[in-house]
């Protein structure tokens, strides 16, 4: 006997907590399936000092409990992995976990979809993917592994003093790979660099988080990345109670900072020509948003501190001002590379080709599918800017829920008989 629900959920990270809870509020009956535990990629797919990057205040959902931390605190990652699994238990998420998704694929000569799983088929009316935009970690096929390196992913990063002996070459200067160089250099290591194009917001201005200015100057609901800004990563952290990264800084303290890796020859990294202007692109969003923040304050009237410091920017350091074109990496004692390369999403479970575009990524309008019945949360940029968020999918997930109740009331429709 095959297993039949109205809507079936895979994922139960935050895009999946959330679908249930908006899914509970129009009484739809729904499972979640989770291969492992909820929430497992905040738990063993992120180092182990990983704070969240936006405070508890705003990078939550609307009653959602974090043991711990204060709501001005960013939460450990245990603490958001434990708050996200207890908001799940408060609204009595229908989640199964240790069972993975194998295949979704159309009923023959019926309505929905049958679901291959780890622990039998069930047939969905809908399905929504809610796998995240981290799924299959990337690493650039530039150093051979002949090269005698231990190179690994970020997400494959723990800790300093998990990694052999020697200088570490992290390549990714976004919020990742930043806060992985940081904290290797902290620990003593020798650290070099990769900075390619990014966005370095300041952490806070005039007393207000960036969150905060992103959110009254209405950044976060911008529903598309400016043109040529679809590969700037965004530079940020919470370590520490939350600090504006500072490449200029962190080169003074003893990091050298490199262009983009663009090959490898004999035993050396070759180095693109554009570190100067990746880090003056990244000056230039930091001082943009200063900027902007001035004026909103100056419109508004709104008393907070004045804070001059902010907009002035360090000395450049050696390594921005003779910058390095190859790198010598047996010279330099390198014995590890970590690659903050991002990831690449796998929807290859998904056996419905008319969902995805040439390159397997989803067509979707703010998550529902050309494929009726089919939807996606927890896609970069799916509706705006903090779709990846937990705030932000917690938005999301409510249009997906209402398309599906308005589509099930569709279907449920009966005429009535007609008057006399």
């Amino acid at each position: 006997m095959m297993d039949t629900i109205d809507t079936l959920v895979v994922g139960a990270g935050q895009a999946g907590i959330a679908a249930s809870a908006h899914l509970s509020k129009h009484d739809i009956p729904h499972l979640v399936l989770e291969k492992d535990r909820i929430a497992e990629s905040w738990r063993t797919r992120r180092w182990d000092s990983l704070v969240a990057n936006g405070p508890v205040w705003h990078d939550c959902f609307p009653g959602m409990f974090f043991p711990t931390s204060g709501p001005e605190a960013f939460a450990h990652k245990e603490e958001v992995a434990q708050a996200l699994a207890d908001f799940a238990k408060s609204h009595d998420a229908p989640i199964r976990t240790g069972i993975e998704v194998d295949a979704v694929k159309r009923g023959n000569g019926s309505a929905g979809f049958i679901v291959e799983t780890s622990e039998g088929t069930i047939k969905a009316q809908n399905v929504v993917s809610a796998t995240g935009a981290f799924q299959t970690p990337v690493i650039p096929d530039l150093i051979p592994q002949t090269a005698g390196l231990r190179q690994i992913h970020s997400a494959s990063y723990r800790n300093p003093e998990d990694l052999d002996p020697g200088a570490v070459l992290v390549v990714g200067a976004g919020s990742s790979g930043g806060q992985i160089a940081d904290e290797l250099q902290r620990s003593g290591r020798k650290v070099y660099l990769c900075v390619g194009p990014h966005d370095r917001p300041p952490r806070a201005y005039r007393g207000r988080d960036y969150c905060w200015w992103l959110g009254v100057l209405g950044l976060w609901d911008l529903p598309a990345k400016a043109p040529g800004t679809e590969h700037v990563t965004i530079s940020v952290s919470g370590a520490r109670g939350g600090e504006t990264v500072d490449f200029r800084k962190l080169a003074h303290e003893g990091m050298t900072l490199l262009g983009r890796a663009s090959g490898y020859e004999d035993g050396r990294l070759l180095v693109n020509k554009d570190l100067a202007d990746n880090i003056a692109a990244g000056d230039a969003n930091y001082l943009d948003m200063l900027a902007q923040a001035d004026a909103y304050i100056e419109r508004y009237g709104l008393d907070l501190p004045e804070e001059p410091d902010a907009h002035r920017l360090p000395d450049d350091p050696d390594c921005l001002t003779n910058p390095v074109h190859e790198l010598d990496l047996a010279a330099c004692g390198i014995t590890t590379v970590i690659w903050a390369t991002g990831y690449r999403q796998d929807f290859s479970w998904i056996d419905l080709p008319a969902a995805f575009d040439g390159t397997g990524a989803p067509l979707h309008q703010r998550g529902v599918s050309p494929e009726t019945g089919l939807y996606f949360l927890g896609l970069p940029w799916q509706s705006r800017r903090g779709s990846t968020f937990i705030w932000g999918v917690w938005h999301d997930a409510s249009y997906v829920a209402d398309q599906i109740e308005i589509q099930r009331k569709y279907r449920n429709y009966r005429p009535t008989a007609a008057r006399d």
